[in-house]
């Protein structure tokens, strides 16, 4: 029999440091108790749609039966061994899967924690192949404005340097070269003069520049930017004729969430090293995978060095690679395809919020809705904005001035129709600011 326990919200706000708030004024938070399918169970009582995927990664929803029978049968044979050294059959069979759903060319998978972390590993991948060639020059990374890739130290150097939650950091971290954000839209005509400007960069700067990192297709975090893949081929082409290592972040946009198993495939591209992690684990828990071409490995490892210069307590966790393993299996069975489709029909009702005078856009792309108010709309007040949507049985944290919808696949229309109504009555009725 199961002890039921009370949240100590108290302790709570006077201890503990929740993602992105003040410890002086902070955001309410709601005490959970458990979470099943795509709903939120609040100790309070209230059951919440969730709209968020869990920051993108509960792709299944929650507490679905295959994931938690994966971890109860790992579990109870080890939940961690140190890779260095050992390797296990979940970590095995989890990297067969990744080499097989990946693009062409990428064979070696380096797994890690979590996603920034992925990138950090990417980053030093890319830096490391140049010193191993014995070009020393090549010390900077190129990126788009708009761009996010993580909250530690070499991932924030290649965020969005102004308008960035990062941008407090400025001083302390590396300086690389931000080119224009892209600007043609994904259902829009490509305009050839982006591609123009993007070469007078690489033509400028290629010399020092070791990778361009992108996430492809939607730059999530920097401002949900849905732009044209022909933007991504360009950067692809321009990195073979430059000599540039391109780096695809798809941590946001993997498995299945933009339509295309990974965001790469709108544009027909092979990345030198693509990022992966949050709903690699059906959002469980923590893992990620940096995964790179023969040429990327075989030129570190020939180095001076001889091995990446990179090893996680935690790499290779036989617990998240079990779950993993699972996830993917769970996508690949059904029709993800149409399920994306599906849930993007749904999505369409966000086109509602179109008709508001504090709405500047809305665009949705897969299993992603975005609604952007206006620059007079001004930022979401986001704790007051919450409160009615915990009020209207949702759950949707939005930042900025976008509020937008990632749900897990397995919602069905009516959820997706009381995330869209919820947030077209939140805007009506001015309950954001």
């Amino acid at each position: 029999m199961s002890i039921k326990h009370t949240i100590d919200l108290v302790f709570d706000r006077n201890h503990i440091w929740h993602p992105y708030t003040s410890m002086t004024q902070p955001i309410p938070v709601y005490p959970v108790t458990n979470a099943n399918h795509n709903l939120i169970h609040l100790e309070t009582g209230e059951k919440l749609i969730d709209g968020m995927a869990s920051w993108w990664s509960a792709i299944h929803g929650y507490n679905h039966p295959v994931l938690n029978n994966a971890m109860t049968e790992q579990i109870n044979k080890m939940s961690h061994v140190m890779f260095g050294g050992i390797t296990h059959y979940s970590a095995v069979e989890l990297c067969k899967k990744l080499v097989s759903i990946t693009p062409e060319d990428l064979n070696k998978v380096f797994l890690a924690d979590s996603g920034s972390v992925s990138v950090e590993v990417a980053i030093k991948m890319a830096l490391q192949y140049w010193l191993s060639q014995g070009i020393s020059t090549k010390q900077k990374l190129m990126t788009p404005f708009k761009g996010y890739h993580g909250d530690t130290f070499a991932a924030m150097s290649v965020c969005d340097p102004v308008n960035s939650m990062h941008s407090l950091y400025s001083g302390f971290l590396p300086e690389h070269v931000f080119v224009p954000a892209p600007v043609s839209q994904f259902n829009d005509e490509f305009n050839q003069a982006e591609a123009d400007e993007l070469e007078h960069y690489f033509l400028n700067h290629h010399q020092h520049v070791a990778a361009f990192i992108i996430e492809p297709i939607v730059q999530n975090a920097g401002g949900m930017n849905f732009y044209h893949p022909d933007y991504l081929a360009c950067v692809r082409k321009l990195c073979t004729q430059y000599n540039v290592l391109l780096i695809c972040d798809e941590i946001a946009t993997g498995f299945g969430r933009t339509g295309k198993m990974f965001a790469v495939e709108h544009a027909n591209v092979q990345p030198d090293i693509l990022c992966i992690g949050k709903a690699l684990t059906g959002g469980t828990m923590t893992l990620s995978a940096t995964l790179t071409t023969n040429k990327i490995a075989i030129g570190i490892s020939e180095g001076e060095a001889g091995v990446l210069m990179h090893g996680p307590t935690f790499m290779g966790n036989p617990l998240a690679c079990a779950v993993a393993c699972a996830s993917i299996d769970l996508l690949l069975e059904q029709d993800w395809q149409k399920r994306i489709s599906e849930v993007n029909q749904a999505l369409q009702q966000l086109h509602q919020c179109g008709s508001l005078t504090d709405v500047v856009n809305v665009r949705t792309l897969g299993a992603i809705g975005v609604v952007e108010l206006t620059d007079e709309a001004g930022i979401v007040d986001v704790a007051k904005i919450q409160a009615y949507f915990v009020s209207q049985g949702v759950w949707i944290r939005p930042f900025g001035k976008l509020i937008y919808l990632m749900p897990p696949y397995i919602s069905d229309d009516a959820s997706i129709k009381q995330l869209c109504d919820a947030i077209y009555n939140a805007i009506k009725g001015k309950h954001y600011v």
